[in-house]
């Protein structure tokens, strides 16, 4: 019996949202206490730059998840599983789109503009405000620390379904070696 399988698009965009999540916080970590210099700034456009592009995956993932109906998670599954495989998607889903968007604010509130690959200028989100940026920098980090918490107990997770319980739930997410298994 084969199991239903996420659509090739939506596994495209998981894992590349999973390469930019990950890159974004060892960035975060590393470019945060390097002292001010050139170097730093241009770590920080690229940075942002990053933080969009996960805003705008993060918008396609859901427009797509809206069109595209997930597969069902495996009956053999526990009911008390399945309740904190669907807590654990939503909140995963909840921060996707917290993280950047408390960035976007902190940059506003600062009155760092964000400039997308350099090019194209964004607007602010809120009026310039030094104290407000300030406490906007703590949400943000916080909610990436909370975020990557999370992401790591989805991996662990998959790995248990994947090499424990054996039930096929990560495959579900894996390119498959048969490209007619991929709807």
């Amino acid at each position: 019996m084969t199991m239903p399988r996420y659509t090739r698009t939506a596994m495209l965009l998981h894992w590349l949202m999973a390469v930019f999540i990950l890159g974004l916080f060892g960035l975060g970590i590393y470019m945060a206490d390097l002292p001010l210099s050139p170097q730093k700034l241009k770590l920080y456009s690229y940075h942002k730059w990053a933080g969009i592009a996960v805003l705008t995956l993060a918008l396609l993932r859901v427009l797509w998840r809206i069109v595209h109906k997930p597969p069902p998670l495996p009956a053999s599954q526990a009911h008390w599983q399945q309740l904190a495989a669907h807590a654990g998607h939503g909140l995963l889903y909840v921060l996707i789109f917290a993280a950047p968007l408390s960035g976007w604010l902190m940059s506003s509130a600062l009155g760092f503009p964000v400039v997308w690959f350099g090019v194209l200028p964004l607007p602010d989100l809120i009026a310039k405000n030094k104290e407000l940026g300030e406490l906007l920098k703590l949400v943000h980090e916080y909610l990436n620390f909370a975020f990557l918490a999370v992401v790591i107990g989805h991996a662990l997770a998959a790995v248990k379904h994947q090499w424990l319980d054996r039930d096929g739930t990560l495959n579900r997410m894996l390119p498959a070696s048969h490209p007619e298994e991929n709807r």
